[in-house]
């Protein structure tokens, strides 16, 4: 299976629900759906795409696929505040899985990445597991850059490291309650969910393999590092940190940013 050995097999049962937020994603949704259908690992797939009011023919690119995809392809309406949080917590109301995965409408996976984690959090009974990434460009092929990630980790770090990508992030529902997982209306929810988690579970195991291109385009909100100290420090603030300690943790932060882009 995706040439991995055999202390890397999984059992072929269970559902995997993969849930992706949508708002204008024509350009990219297809490859997105794409790689998951070239997954190799050998359980049910349901996709849940949340549309957050498209106007761009994404709605109408997702039904379509739908109708000829071998795996089960929903578009729903975010019932939600408009945001990506809105849109992921729409989908995990949805999700029927065992596991919940998610993904971003401007990434790809690779076909293993499936396979090799959902294998790594059933050898470590792990409740939460993500991935090292590859950054690409806006044509999502990648660079050879790789945003490289520990073992474990557990609150105390990731607030110092926000190497947690969205896109690699998969949780096990047979240990989680959907209520452990869903994500705060604030900016970088995503970051925040992260560490609400890891409050209550300890360690995130993870696999340091590229198993994820990450698509980076001058359009996107990361891209804005003003926009994007602002809301690691309004993260801070929301966690109840004093001022010494936010600032300490803002200085490793910003180290390891750097890191993973040099």
């Amino acid at each position: 299976m995706g040439g991995s050995d055999s202390k890397d097999k999984i059992k072929p049962e269970g559902l995997i629900s993969v849930i992706i937020p949508v708002y204008n994603s024509v350009a990219f949704i297809k490859d997105t759906l794409d790689s998951i259908a070239d997954q190799t690992v050998k359980m049910d797939i349901e996709v849940i795409v949340v549309d957050d009011g498209s106007a761009d023919g994404t709605r109408e690119t997702v039904t379509e696929y739908s109708k000829r995809a071998e795996f089960s392809v929903r578009l729903l309406d975010n019932t939600n505040k408009k945001s990506a949080a809105g849109a992921r917590n729409t989908g995990i109301d949805a999700a029927a899985g065992d596991y919940i995965a998610f993904i971003d409408a401007d990434d790809k996976w690779l076909p293993d990445k499936l396979e090799k984690q959902i294998a790594l959090m059933q050898r470590e009974k792990a409740a939460f597991s993500f991935t090292a990434y590859e950054f690409a460009d806006e044509e999502c092929r990648g660079i050879g850059k790789i945003a490289h990630v520990p073992e474990k980790i557990g609150y105390r770090e990731a607030v110092k490291n926000t190497i947690i990508f969205t896109s690699t992030v998969i949780l096990d529902m047979k240990i989680l309650s959907k209520e452990d997982i869903y994500f705060p209306y604030i900016a970088s929810e995503d970051s925040a969910n992260w560490w609400k988690i890891l409050k209550r579970i300890g360690n995130a195991s993870g696999l340091d393999e590229p198993l994820t291109l990450y698509r980076r385009s001058g359009k996107t909100l990361s891209s804005n590092k003003l926009v994007g100290i602002k809301r690691i420090w309004g993260l801070y603030m929301n966690e109840g940190f004093s001022i010494p300690y936010s600032l300490y943790c803002f200085i490793c932060f910003a180290f390891n940013a750097v890191k993973r882009r040099i």
